[in-house]
């Protein structure tokens, strides 16, 4: 295997070991928010990935990327941006599969996290921490 494609699999290791910390931020949110608060599961959605978004950009940005840019706040927006429009991409999926489809609500968060995943690694790979 390449060296560089050993570079971005061991990046996409650590990436999705990231993820997991921040679907662990996510879930803990969407749940109190929704089962315990009693808010909208879509606003109790959105808080949960934006919480998430923003463990994951402190994560990646020290480890996974291992970035010195002193340019944290470019980093940041762009970081955000691509979380945001995934945002977008998530509640679309979960609106398909939990509305439209009658998946468990939980189930289809789960499989809109995997999707959006892949959309946030190569995004961020290319445009926030510019390998």
């Amino acid at each position: 295997m390449n060296s560089s494609w050993l570079t971005i699999l061991l990046r996409f290791i650590r990436f999705g070991i990231v993820g997991a910390s921040g679907m662990v931020v996510d879930f803990g949110v969407t749940w109190l928010c929704k089962e315990k608060l009693h808010w909208n599961k879509y606003i109790s959605n959105s808080l949960g990935f934006i919480l998430a978004a923003t463990n994951n950009y402190v994560w990646n940005r020290l480890w996974t990327f291992q970035s010195t840019s002193d340019a944290v706040a470019r980093e940041y927006t762009l970081f955000f941006i691509i979380a945001l429009i995934g945002l977008g991409l998530n509640n679309g999926i979960i609106y398909l599969l939990h509305e439209r489809l009658h998946l468990n609500f939980y189930l289809s968060k789960l499989i809109a996290i995997g999707c959006v995943t892949i959309w946030n690694f190569v995004m961020n790979y290319v445009f926030t921490f510019r390998a």
